[in-house]
């Protein structure tokens, strides 16, 4: 997948499939199971890293993780988010930064939250050749001027005008985070690059989960927009009970694990 092809999927009405990924493990069996892209979520501050947001998670640790995914990765495009205050003083701090992620990551894209406040960084990206997907709608880095991490926006005027800014500025892509199905649908039929739902409902051009949380592997966190398709938390929890079991009760290892 290139951003030539992410665009050409939106044009042939083929949605886009992304899951986020934060190693070379899960990026690899992500990617073979066929996702379009794989984004390095700043959501790592969260689900791995174990912060209540997504604001602690520095440049340097999306950096080493995108290039963990990089590695694990043959077909999908790996898209990185710029971290909290990695691009918010101005476009030549988000130019550096950016830059730095692709060089020493390998990764293909970025992603920055912003609409209409940040048309200037991302044209300044793009002119740089630098592919930027923009984020509007929820936007998790600004968590401390919303009060929470799920608040639905239903500003349907200022919806669209981000979502306008950030293509007029440059942007292969936009994802729409927890606004009202009707407004992503509109923002999808009038702009011409793709748009990647969460909690946006299904008229969107593709969709993204946090990989952890479709797999079941949070805990705790059940807003109405995820599926998860498997319980992997129940799996692994059996699997180590059984193992601590074998190994109090000498069951394992029994000969066939032993060399003589």
């Amino acid at each position: 997948m290139t951003v030539p092809g992410f665009l050409a999927a939106k044009e042939a009405g083929e949605p886009l499939v992304v899951l986020t990924a934060y190693d070379a493990l899960w990026a690899g069996l992500f990617d073979a199971a066929g996702v379009d892209a794989i984004l390095v979520g700043d959501t790592l501050s969260m689900v791995v890293q174990g912060h209540e947001t997504t604001l602690p998670v520095t440049l340097d640790e999306m950096i080493y993780h995108a290039g963990l995914v990089v590695r694990g990765t043959s077909n999908a495009l790996v898209i990185v988010d710029m971290p909290f205050m990695s691009f918010q003083v101005g476009p030549q701090q988000a130019i550096a930064n950016a830059g730095r992620i692709l060089k020493e990551s390998g990764a293909t894209a970025v992603k920055l939250e912003g609409g209409v406040h940040q048309a200037e960084t991302i044209r300044a990206l793009s002119v740089s050749d630098i592919p930027v997907m923009a984020h509007v709608g929820m936007k998790p880095q600004s968590v401390r001027m919303l009060g929470g991490m799920s608040r639905i926006q239903r500003d349907r005027e200022q919806l669209l005008a981000d979502a306008r800014a950030a293509e007029e500025a440059g942007a292969f892509a936009i994802v729409l985070e927890l606004i009202p199905r009707e407004i992503a649908a509109e923002i999808s039929s009038e702009i011409s690059i793709p748009t990647i739902g969460i909690g946006a409902g299904p008229d969107c051009d593709g969709q993204v989960l946090v990989s952890l949380d479709m797999l079941g592997l949070t805990d705790g966190f059940n807003p109405k927009f995820l599926k998860r398709y498997c319980d992997l938390r129940q799996t692994v929890r059996d699997a180590v009970s059984d193992y601590a079991a074998d190994v109090r009760s000498r069951r394992f290892p029994g000969n066939e694990h032993s060399h003589e």
